[in-house]
């Protein structure tokens, strides 16, 4: 009786070690992904600003992205208010 309560102790205290172990694997999983997420949108943004800034010379400033947005919330609301 005894080595099967010793038994038992024995798996249950592994049972914890994994559980604990699982725990720190999954918050290190958690970490490395909030990473490699911040990283992704640090280059998306990265070559966003790039194309922009390529779009830009090559049209040699004719259009600016951020211009095109203005006026195309310019045409929204003109169209808007006509109706």
């Amino acid at each position: 009786m005894k080595l099967n309560s010793l038994g038992a102790a024995s798996l249950l205290a592994l049972s914890l070690v994994m559980i604990s172990g699982c725990d720190q694997v999954e918050k290190s999983a958690q970490q490395v992904l909030g990473k490699a997420s911040e990283t992704a949108k640090q280059a998306i943004d990265d070559t966003q600003k790039a194309a922009e800034q390529a779009l830009s010379e090559a049209t040699q400033g004719l259009i600016n992205p951020q211009n095109k947005d203005d006026q195309e919330e310019k045409d929204a609301e003109s169209n808007t208010q006509e109706t």
